[in-house]
């Protein structure tokens, strides 16, 4: 297989999983090239996501590596075979690769829980919000730019089809990133969303007693198999991605946590439509 300038976020967990795989049983990257026949070089850029791996390389390494969990090994095989080149490839070259990375996870995942504090997520907010959102970057965005990152916003909520549960804290539903009129749309737009199967919508309100997770803004993507879960936070140049098994049970225990304090579906809906009537 060739090599590639640019891997992707995916390709580069791929490679991060057979690494962790290699040095769990022990080896070198000098004594896993030399059970698979090749130099240790090929090791290092299969590792580095420099290069791909065939499926036969990657079920030997899996083999060599004393890897006996076979829904996990097929899924690393799905994700170095799979070749998607979904609608995010429009965006290729014109907005930053974290915004591709973002859509093609999505595209894989499972399910998505979120915890909001200050804003409401992305794939919850309303064109108008959005674009609000998006202004008020520093340094500003060209008119060009701001459009395009709309838009892939817009995108993403169209192809979204995975379960999604949400915990709000009441902040992010009262702050006004635009006009009172767009802070109105958008919780109706709440209201909308929170009817349909996949999207299970719980709030926090300021009056509750216990709630120490003010910084939690997180949001947790389920994976084929938990060991490929990924939690995305939100960085100053895009969007980082942590996938360490340590990390991921921290956040899996923070989310439950968030969501055990929060009101049930149904008071969650009549607490948003009373935040709507004030407006």
């Amino acid at each position: 297989m060739g090599t590639r300038r640019e891997p992707t976020a995916r390709q580069l967990r791929l490679a991060a999983e057979l690494r962790r795989l290699r040095e769990a049983a022990g080896l070198s990257a000098r004594q896993a090239a030399a059970l698979l026949g090749v130099n240790s070089v090929q090791i290092s850029q299969i590792e580095s996501g420099i290069s791909g791996v065939s499926e036969e390389r990657l079920r030997r390494l899996a083999s060599h590596y004393g890897c006996i969990d076979g829904d996990f090994v097929d899924a690393l095989v799905a994700m170095a075979v799979g070749r998607t080149r979904g609608w995010w490839e429009e965006f290729r070259g014109v907005l930053p690769n974290s915004f591709l990375d973002l859509a093609e996870l999505d595209h894989n995942a499972t399910f998505l829980r979120e915890a909001a504090i200050l804003y409401v997520p992305g794939l919850l907010q309303t064109e108008e919000y959005a674009r609000e959102v998006f202004s008020a970057r520093i340094p500003e965005l060209t008119p060009a730019e701001l459009e395009l990152r709309v838009r892939h916003r817009m995108a993403r909520q169209s192809e979204a089809t995975f379960p999604h549960e949400v915990v709000i804290h009441e902040s992010a539903l009262r702050i006004r990133v635009g006009d009172r009129a767009g802070a109105r749309a958008q919780l109706v737009r709440l209201l909308d969303l929170s009817e349909a199967d996949r999207l299970t919508l719980r709030v926090v309100p300021f009056d509750l007693d216990g709630f120490a997770a003010a910084s939690s803004t997180m949001a947790y993507v389920g994976g084929p198999v938990p060991k490929l879960d990924t939690v995305v936070r939100d960085a100053p140049h895009g969007s980082l991605f942590i996938d360490s098994e340590a990390q991921l049970n921290v956040y899996r225990t923070r989310f439950r946590r968030i969501a055990a304090l929060s009101l049930e579906p149904e008071r969650s809906r009549d607490f948003i439509h009373r935040l709507a009537k004030e407006l």
